[in-house]
């Protein structure tokens, strides 16, 4: 064994296979209670989204499809780039895995900076309950406010749940970005990478499932 990568064994494992097998599995352990979380606000979602379908879909016409759409692509390249960044370590490349790690917490960041300006704009349409919202707006379209409220009360509690989470997954991206670029992992070891890299793929992958609850239920097909 190398002195790297006696520096990363910990002596409770017998080796850094063990090592690494465990810390993958600590991280599915975490994202299956992470799974529990937002089924359950999914559930609960769903419950009024079929108890009130007109109100929904009207409150749904009014987010910014765009932005939206715009945030998803570049969710998604940042699952590319944190792949990149996995493959990179496995080849023995330290500094372009650090690099890859850098731009896909830039990514990250590009989604906070657009969702911001996105909430911004929302509230500048009055589209925030309880901040700014004009209930006579929404019965003139003929659905209850009270009920388009609920929508817009999922829709910032599901995001800003997001938010928070990829806020926490950018954090520490950068600071394996800066153990690998200190040459902290190897082929042999990089647990750290890939087990966040899991939970990276998984706030990428609510985002997906957002997309269309909160915006394209008004869509018609057809």
């Amino acid at each position: 064994m190398t002195t790297s990568q006696a520096a990363t064994h910990w002596h409770h494992f017998d080796d850094l296979e063990h090592q690494q097998r465990t810390t993958l599995f600590g991280m599915w352990i975490f994202l299956a209670t992470e799974i529990l979380i937002f089924g359950g606000i999914f559930t609960s979602y769903t419950v009024y989204r079929v108890s009130y379908v007109a109100a929904f879909e009207a409150a749904s016409l009014h987010l910014n499809l765009w932005i939206g759409a715009i945030n998803t692509l570049v969710l998604l390249t940042s699952s590319l780039t944190m792949v990149l960044a996995i493959d990179a370590i496995q080849r023995g490349r330290s500094r372009e895995c650090a690099q890859q790690l850098v731009l896909t917490a830039a990514l990250g960041l590009v989604f906070l900076g657009l969702k911001a300006l996105e909430y911004y704009l929302d509230y500048r349409e009055n589209l925030v309950p309880g901040f700014a919202f004009d209930p006579a707006e929404w019965s003139a379209l003929g659905v209850r406010p009270e009920h388009v409220q609920i929508f817009f009360v999922f829709y910032y509690f599901l995001t800003g749940l997001h938010a928070i989470h990829l806020l926490i997954g950018i954090s520490v991206v950068l600071v394996i970005a800066w153990f690998a670029h200190r040459g902290r992992f190897s082929p042999e070891y990089h647990a750290p990478i890939e087990s966040w890299g899991l939970y990276w793929h998984f706030v990428d992958v609510v985002w997906v499932f957002l997309l269309p609850l909160l915006y394209l239920i008004a869509i018609r097909v057809g």
